[in-house]
């Protein structure tokens, strides 16, 4: 049943739908305008807020360094404005390829790939010299090795250029999100579990930081701290083993060293730094536009029952019982007014493999209640496709963890929830139905509202980041806090 009802309205979450992957093509064409447009407004039927959409560095700046190319997502943009919703941008720096999901290809820039063909240590690389070409290494963000511009450099043009393309859809309020992206898939993390290297479920994962760039990072870092004599793990195993088996993960093994803490130490923060910095160059782009800045951090759920959580550790999550690996890059957001976007939020730990270790829901409490105690805003969206009910009452929960409050805005709440995504599955007709309810059951039994001003989710323009925070005081953050008691089960279930 639709209500319309003003406190009810203060419990309403918006839902958006992430758009298929080979929207734009490889050849940078808006392939399928008609077809996308029976979908979207199909998909607006259901009351959905609006759609989100990779922005591809490997599509925009394929011809040369500084030749952007926006024809083909300006027409999208205007398809998408037509059909009356609102997009969520993300600046996809990344391949698209090689992932789970990935349909499409999409390399990064070709002029990039041939300096990696002189200078293959500019991707990430593992113990063996495996590269990953997904994404740039974190060791180059400050090489101006890309004729002449870093990455950093390569990553803030992109954005300016955008906004510059793109400003009459910042201008009308068609943009409200811009998704920064600092890694594989388009996550803050390191490219620990690549399928396209042989990596399976649930493999540990391996350590990427082995590109001559880190590697004279961690040198220097290590003599600075009167250890010039340490190295690069060496027994840390590879992507498949279990912890117990490599002399890293294992019980009382170097991960818990005054060696190993210094690695570890280093590489989490290492990629604080990397969001950090790239964050302010999307502060200083989208300065004063009507938009909110997020980035993804992603939902290693396997290992996570064990002590040495080995699989976020290879990502560069530094996250251990006695030690918070997310809630230090919550504060470093806040000082950017950046929202937290996390993954996995429709798995329940009894629907995972026993031998995987693996807790999704324990992981997201502890990723949002650190969002929420460092008084940032938290958006979410689901790893694998799911059309079912339970799947769907998890999001659900997961979107108001203490149910809602009929007298006003519930005190847990997600700012948003991007369904992944779009296909025929999804509109095939019970899929449909079931995704409407769902829809129904996050905007609290209200009909679409138009007005964000209703729910609290009205966007100002954006303002300066804040001063930076010394690593010091974003590590006071790694202190654990118990997270925020959660209901079992949602007080708006889509068939209850």
């Amino acid at each position: 049943m639709v209500t319309s009802d003003r406190s009810m309205l203060q419990n309403y979450v918006p839902v958006y739908v992430m758009l298929p992957l080979g929207v734009v093509t490889v050849d940078n064409v808006f392939a399928d305008p008609n077809g996308l447009k029976e979908r979207l407004l199909k998909l607006r039927a259901t009351g959905i807020d609006g759609v989100m959409v990779d922005v591809w560095w490997g599509i925009i700046e394929l011809r040369g360094p500084k030749q952007y190319d926006w024809r083909a997502y300006r027409s999208l943009f205007h398809l998408v404005q037509e059909c009356g919703l609102k997009l969520q941008a993300i600046m996809s720096f990344h391949q698209c390829g090689g992932n789970v999901g990935d349909v499409v290809n999409i390399p990064i820039p070709k002029w990039v790939l041939d300096i990696g063909e002189s200078d293959p240590d500019i991707f990430y690389t593992n113990r063996s010299g495996t590269r990953n070409k997904e994404y740039l290494t974190i060791g180059v963000d400050d090489k101006p090795i890309f004729h002449g511009r870093t990455a950093i450099e390569i990553y803030s043009d992109y954005m300016k250029s955008f906004r510059e393309n793109m400003s009459d859809f910042l201008e009308s309020g068609l943009i409200i999100d811009i998704e920064v992206g600092l890694g594989p898939a388009g996550e803050l993390r390191y490219p620990s579990y690549p399928q396209s290297q042989g990596w399976q479920f649930p493999g540990i994962g391996e350590f990427q930081c082995y590109d001559k760039y880190l590697k004279a990072d961690f040198k220097a870092a290590a003599a600075r701290a009167g250890h010039p004599e340490w190295e690069l793990p060496d027994d840390a195993g590879q992507y498949n083993d279990v912890p117990e088996s490599t002399g890293f993960f294992k019980s009382n093994g170097t991960y818990v060293t005054e060696k190993g803490k210094f690695f570890l130490t280093w590489y989490s923060n290492k990629l604080l730094s990397h969001g950090d910095q790239i964050l302010e160059k999307a502060n200083k782009a989208f300065l004063a536009c009507k938009v909110k800045l997020a980035i993804k951090v992603s939902g290693i759920h396997w290992w996570y029952k064990v002590e040495n959580h080995a699989a976020e550790l290879t990502a560069g999550y530094y996250n251990l019982n006695d030690r918070d690996g997310y809630r230090p890059i919550a504060r470093m957001l806040s000082r950017h007014h950046a929202i937290l976007n996390f993954t996995c939020l429709e798995m329940r730990d009894s629907e995972q493999s026993s031998d995987a270790k693996s807790a999704p829901q324990e992981l997201v409490m502890q990723v949002l209640s650190g969002g929420w105690r460092e008084d940032i805003l938290v958006a979410g969206e689901n790893a694998l496709p799911r059309y079912d009910s339970t799947a769907y009452n998890q999001i659900i929960l997961n979107a108001r963890p203490q149910g809602v409050n009929k007298n006003g805005p519930p005190k847990l709440m997600m700012f948003g929830v991007t369904y992944l995504r779009l296909s025929d599955d999804l509109l095939q007709q019970s899929n449909y139905d079931t995704f409407k309810k769902f829809v129904l059951k996050m905007h609290a039994d209200q009909g679409y509202s138009e007005d964000p001003q209703n729910y609290n989710h009205v966007i100002t323009p954006l303002k300066p980041s804040a001063p930076k925070i010394p690593i010091e005081v974003l590590l006071e953050a790694t202190k654990p806090i118990p997270p925020f008691p959660w209901l079992p089960e949602t007080d708006m279930k889509i068939d209850g």
